[in-house]
């Protein structure tokens, strides 16, 4: 239901701020890519594989050993987040050693964690009262 709190009462739009700031969009591709992105962060096991990787490089054995989680489990994890270019692989002989791929990724993580640690300690934001006559 449309709560009439969300929304302006009238129209009025300001097209040259509109022109402007739709000139300064990020463009779709990028924003495409960007939304994969947050898509990968939004599973629970690839946020831990990161937060495992930004301590360091580690072979996917002590990766998942780390996790306990099987090793086709962990792998299946690395290949889409290798695809993403948020991981990196580098083989040394038999052994496949993983990484963040570059400083981005751990400041991303960084970010998402002190968004959430703020959050948790920022009660929740009340809503306003209905005005009078207003059905909610």
């Amino acid at each position: 239901m449309f709560n009439s709190d969300e929304a302006c009462d009238v129209i009025q739009i300001d097209l040259t701020r509109v022109r402007r700031l739709r000139a300064a969009l990020v463009p779709a591709d990028t924003v495409t890519a960007l939304a994969e992105t947050f898509r990968a962060l939004g599973d629970p096991t690839r946020v831990r594989i990161l937060d495992v990787l930004s301590h360091g490089e580690l072979c996917v054995c002590d990766l998942a050993a780390v996790l306990s989680l099987s090793q086709s489990a962990v792998s299946h994890q690395l290949r889409l987040l290798r695809g993403l270019r948020l991981v990196r692989a580098r083989r040394a002989g038999r052994m496949v050693f993983y990484a963040l791929d570059d400083r981005h990724v751990v400041d991303l993580l960084g970010e998402g964690l002190k968004h959430v640690a703020e959050a948790a300690v920022r009660p929740a934001r009340r809503r306003a009262p209905a005005k009078q006559g207003s059905v909610r």
